[in-house]
């Protein structure tokens, strides 16, 4: 059932106008009072990485007239590989400061915001007020939930979107749906968010470039579709796409019945050694880890890191087990030391959690995970690691 447009048409348009956006007013579904409705439209981005940078794009293109694109990180090299809106010349930047440029050099009729504070539940109410809706590209389960929960108290529509190495989930998100259509929200899918820790992102599990293009740009499309009123919305359905496969398939989505009082998303921290996380999994620092190197007590180390990381050094002494072998083959934890402290390693820590969960599965109890990974390493060796 096509969704009422969103947005009320704007101005009539200036000859520049009309030939800046010809192919859009050729098209019925859209012509001239759809694009009169983008151009009057306010959508709120969060974050300017892989699905936004597409999704940024696209929208400037379209001529979405307001934006505000939200991000408080910094161009990293390992970036580029998927996040097109910046270039190596950017890396080091703010990605906001290079968003920002990219757009207005690709239209002037597009007042675009930039928001670099990091956003929270706190204020992810104050920030996305006044949109009419929001996409959110975010990488880490805090931001997902305090938007979702901001969207769901504000009444607007959130465009959703998750991708995991060659996999993606995309869905609308609109709690104040017009009467007769679904009102899913993001707990209706994930009632409380997972154990941090558990669920690698990107930086850890690694993801396609083009995947991020695709799953981006269909971001932007349900946009534009919920704007101008056109088409059938992905609200009451999870569009579950596996490009290795080249597939598409749906998934329904309700809502849950009335919603509770949601629950605060902690904030991921450091904990110090011999205190538990909620994966209950011990964090040791790096001084702990060095220190019990050369000592008596020596544990078992294991980095779950890939066969191109470890090359780069590792800690002394490590074992090499990749987490997707660890974590889909239970012989390879056999002979591992029960009567040792195991400590997993991985670039930042993600990976070492989800490598816990697995063992701690078959029966292992003494695992910890090294803190911050080998980002806190101060001393990697060069590749001398054990492999199985």
């Amino acid at each position: 059932m096509t969704l009422p447009p969103l947005v009320a048409p704007g101005p009539a348009l200036t000859g520049a106008q009309v030939s800046r956006y010809s192919r859009h007013l050729l098209m019925p579904t859209i012509g001239e009072g759809g694009q009169r409705r983008l151009l009057a439209a306010s959508i709120a981005v969060i974050g300017a990485g892989g699905l936004g940078s597409p999704s940024l794009l696209y929208l400037a293109g379209a001529g979405v007239g307001r934006i505000t694109v939200v991000d408080d990180d910094v161009v990293d090299e390992t970036n580029l590989q998927r996040q097109v809106i910046h270039s190596t010349a950017d890396v080091g930047r703010p990605k906001i400061d290079s968003a920002l440029e990219r757009v207005r050099a690709l239209n002037p009729d597009v007042t675009i915001t930039g928001v670099s504070e990091h956003l929270d539940a706190d204020n992810a109410s104050t920030i996305l007020a006044g949109h009419d809706l929001v996409l959110d590209g975010s990488d880490n389960f805090e931001t997902r939930y305090a938007v979702a929960d901001a969207c769901d108290e504000l009444g607007i529509p959130l465009v959703w979107a998750a991708v995991y190495r060659t996999e993606a989930h995309l869905t609308v998100f609109w709690t104040a749906a017009p009467d007769g259509h679904p009102t899913p929200g993001l707990r209706d899918l994930f009632p409380t968010p997972p154990a941090p820790g558990s669920v690698p992102a990107c930086g850890d599990a690694g993801v396609v470039g083009p995947l991020v293009g695709q799953v981006g740009s269909m971001m932007a499309t349900e946009a534009i579709k919920l704007i101008t009123g056109v088409g059938v919305a992905l609200l009451g359905r999870l569009l579950f796409i596996d490009v290795l496969a080249a597939t598409q398939r749906e998934i329904p989505l309700v809502a849950r019945g009335p919603r509770a009082v949601r629950p605060a998303v902690p904030r991921a921290t450091a904990l110090p050694v011999a205190e538990t996380s909620t994966s209950s999994t011990a964090m040791l620092s790096p001084a702990a880890l060095a220190a019990r190197l050369t000592g008596a007590d020596t544990p078992f180390v294991i980095d779950v890191r890939e066969d191109h990381e470890v090359a780069t050094g590792t800690v002394p002494g490590a074992v090499h087990i990749p987490v997707a072998v660890l974590t889909s083959d239970p012989a390879a934890s056999a002979g591992l030391p029960s009567d040792r402290d195991i400590v997993l390693v991985c670039r930042a820590g993600p990976r070492a959690h989800l490598a816990a969960t697995a063992l701690r599965a078959r029966g292992l109890e003494r695992l910890f995970v090294l803190e911050g990974g080998m980002l806190a390493w101060p001393d990697p060796i060069p590749l001398t690691v054990e492999t199985r």
